[in-house]
């Protein structure tokens, strides 16, 4: 099974091993991600502006060309998964703008590409059960907090990859792999997200809360889906207290080609600031 794929700049530079273990991790399971031939900038961000046309038109212009690889389109960072799923739905829905973003594109792009994160794969596609068959080392006595953060999730009615409030897509993967996931409160809440660039404060506040809310329910590792994210719960620890101070902060896909027996130096755990090699170590996993 072939699905074309949107890598997004994060992962086609900074974030490399996410990109890296995502691809190799879906061979292993049964799929393959296709680069799309041309691709830009998502936009970062979804314009909520009903008069923002220009914000629509580069994830607009994605999803154009994606739309002629095939009718599905998966990815994997956060951010990039929001934007492109809101944009299409408004040239689903919205006709008055979907033909200004066309005219504006020289198209006629419709909407009807279908776009999936790359857990629904995992959920929908290849399933967990299977997906646990495939797992040759097992992630025995890892404690991991899965961390949703806000754009992977909401608005639900535009996104709907799980319950907004209560999702598990996450943990459910996590069990599959031989994890013990770790429930805490804040696992849908904000790390800070883009004031990293202007208010560090806040984000440090913000993404503080996370990693103490996890921390406290007994998480030994966050797991996350957003380049975003994983900075801004890295970058913050040096700010906070001990208590979460020294937490890895690692991509979902990291702990799933682990799992599924990757090649540990492709996994990237050195990027990690050095915290999840010396626990995975720790737990004789690496």
């Amino acid at each position: 099974m072939k699905i074309p794929y949107y890598p997004g700049c994060t992962l086609n530079t900074v974030a490399k091993d996410f990109d890296t273990s995502a691809k190799e991790s879906a061979r292993a399971v049964g799929f393959e991600m296709e680069d799309l031939e041309q691709w830009n900038c998502c936009g970062a961000s979804f314009p909520l502006t009903p008069d923002n046309i220009m914000g629509l038109s580069a994830p607009a212009k994605v999803l154009s060309g994606a739309k002629k690889a095939g009718d599905t389109l998966t990815t994997l960072c956060s951010v990039c998964y929001n934007v492109l799923k809101r944009t299409n739905k408004v040239m689903q829905d919205d006709k008055t703008r979907r033909k200004s973003v066309n005219e504006f594109m020289e198209d006629d792009y419709d909407g009807s590409l279908k776009i999936v994160h790359y857990l629904e794969v995992l959920r929908d596609d290849i399933g967990f059960a299977k997906l646990k068959e495939t797992v040759t080392k097992p992630l025995e006595g890892i404690k991991a907090g899965a961390y949703y953060g806000c754009m992977l999730l909401r608005p639900f009615d535009d996104i709907g990859i799980d319950n907004a409030e209560a999702p598990t897509i996450m943990e459910d993967m996590l069990k599959a792999l031989g994890a013990t996931p770790v429930e805490f409160p804040d696992k849908i809440e904000c790390c800070g997200a883009h004031l990293a660039m202007n208010n560090k404060e806040v984000v440090t506040r913000l993404s503080g809360n996370v990693i103490d809310s996890a921390v406290r329910e007994g998480a030994e590792i966050i797991v996350t889906t957003c380049p975003l994210c994983q900075y801004n719960l890295e970058s913050v620890q040096e700010s906070v207290g001990a208590t979460a101070a020294g937490v890895p902060i690692v991509y979902f896909t990291q702990l799933l080609g682990l799992a599924l027996g990757q090649d540990i130096e492709q996994l990237g755990f050195d990027a990690n600031g050095g915290a999840a090699k010396k626990y995975l170590k720790r737990k004789g996993l690496l």
